[in-house]
């Protein structure tokens, strides 16, 4: 899961370098905390944050299966 968030992150900004994935599990509840450049915060957001909408979207029907609660936390 980790891989799908850093490889649609890479795909969006242009410091793909810099881009970082992290994964703090709770009790119910899994977060992948995404940290990339601070120029490029606005990329991943998008406009009224429709990308980071899709992106959480994404990783919550990719982990259907986990039986989890997953989210996805935008950092620079």
């Amino acid at each position: 899961m980790e891989q799908l968030v850093a490889v649609i992150a890479k795909a969006l900004v242009d410091h793909p370098e810099d881009v970082k994935v992290r994964t703090v599990e709770k009790e119910s509840l899994v977060v992948y905390e995404l940290t990339v450049h601070p120029e490029d915060v606005g990329k991943i957001i998008g406009k009224q944050g429709r990308i980071a909408k899709a992106l959480r979207t994404v990783v919550t029907s990719a982990a259907v299966k986990l039986d989890k609660r997953v989210t996805v936390d935008i950092q620079s």
